[in-house]
């Protein structure tokens, strides 16, 4: 089955990425034809890919430093931001700033999606109450490794989707994630964390075995990458 992948600005941000990668024209299409759109909508439900949203990538060097970073994914991308050409190059500081070659501007991120047949493995996990989403996202993601600024981010993000759930189904990929969008950047970092989550929305309660997650140092050139996406 294919499924979309957003590889990871925030608030105005992630508007204005909304909007460079394609919002959809419904509204304008169903005061033309809403049966039409309508029989569309129930169409692309039935057939749509699943969408993996939001990796976003930071760098955290020692020093000001010129970093190269290549995306190797079995997939197609359709949207990066900075734009990708056959790879980002930039100036990145200590802070997590990004000034990008091509443009000159500032970045907080790396930022991409892109459309793949990966099939992600929830053999282990979490079933986490939707309105205990929050409590167990920042918990857990702070466990593994990201900082405040970071893990706030990612809740922003995916808390409106999982709360309203009445159980969410939640597990957090490694090697099928990796394997399937390998990440090569010069200079080679010091310490790489790549955090996915992989949900499903659950109508009731289901026993699983618990997923064991690990706690990561930061040593040296980091890399952090979160992302996730909805099953």
């Amino acid at each position: 089955m294919k499924k979309s992948a957003i590889v990871l600005a925030f608030f105005i941000v992630n508007v204005l990425l909304f909007t460079a990668c394609g919002e959809t024209k419904t509204e304008e299409a169903e005061k033309e034809n809403p049966k039409k759109v309508e029989a569309e909508i129930k169409e692309d439900e039935i057939v749509e890919d699943e969408v993996d949203k939001k990796p976003v990538i930071y760098l955290y060097p020692e020093e000001e430093m010129a970093v190269s970073v290549r995306l190797d994914y079995a997939g197609d991308l359709t949207c990066t931001y900075p734009k990708y050409h056959d790879g980002w190059k930039v100036t990145a500081y200590p802070d997590g700033r990004l000034v990008n070659h091509e443009d000159g501007l500032e970045y907080s991120y790396l930022f991409w999606e892109g459309v793949s047949d990966v099939e992600y493995d929830m053999s282990r996990g979490f079933v986490v109450k939707g309105k205990d989403t929050e409590a167990f996202l920042r918990e857990k993601l702070a466990y593994m490794g990201l900082t405040p600024k970071e893990y706030n981010e990612f809740i922003v993000y995916w808390l409106p989707q999982m709360e309203k759930n009445k159980y969410n189904l939640i597990s957090f990929q490694s090697d099928v994630y990796t394997n399937n969008a390998v990440l090569r950047i010069e200079p080679k970092p010091d310490s790489v964390l790549r955090v996915f989550m992989a949900y499903k929305a659950l109508d009731e309660k289901i026993e699983i075995e618990k997923q064991e997650l690990k706690p990561f140092d930061r040593e040296g050139f980091t890399v952090i990458e979160w992302g996730g996406t909805e099953l």
